[in-house]
């Protein structure tokens, strides 16, 4: 059903809000626990700087997910490509454990957004076009 994608989305945002703008913040710290320090800030902030703009796609889905069914497949690949990345790098060792750790809500999220684009119903009005419009 709808409702289901709604608060899909809904979560996926807010987490992802919550989880990212500290990393505003947090570059120093990084720096410090995980060696060597980051070399290219730009990439750094600019991660977290497109990371968010999804947090906003989610909002939009989740405003009105038959609407915005379609932009659910790049969400899901958006999850997909980060958290199939990680664990590939953490396979070769070249990522620590933790990162791994890290990167498994996203494979969640992206299973659960699989899941809410096959229980939103297509729009069909935008189907069959002059059926419902004046």
């Amino acid at each position: 059903t709808m409702r289901f994608a709604k608060v899909v989305f809904w979560c996926a945002a807010i987490w992802g809000v919550l989880i990212l703008v500290p990393l505003y913040f947090m570059l120093g710290k990084i720096n410090l626990q995980t060696p060597p320090a980051v070399t290219h800030p730009e990439f750094f902030y600019g991660f977290i700087g497109v990371a968010l703009a999804w947090q906003f796609v989610f909002l939009l889905i989740a405003s009105d997910p038959v609407r915005f069914k379609l932009i659910m497949l790049p969400a899901i690949f958006e999850k997909f490509a980060y958290s199939i990345a990680v664990f590939v790098l953490y396979s070769q060792a070249r990522v620590h454990r933790s990162e791994w750790i890290d990167s498994i809500p996203d494979f969640i999220l992206g299973v659960l957004f699989i899941a809410a684009y096959f229980k939103t119903p297509i729009d069909t009005q935008k189907l069959v076009p002059g059926v419902n419009s004046r």
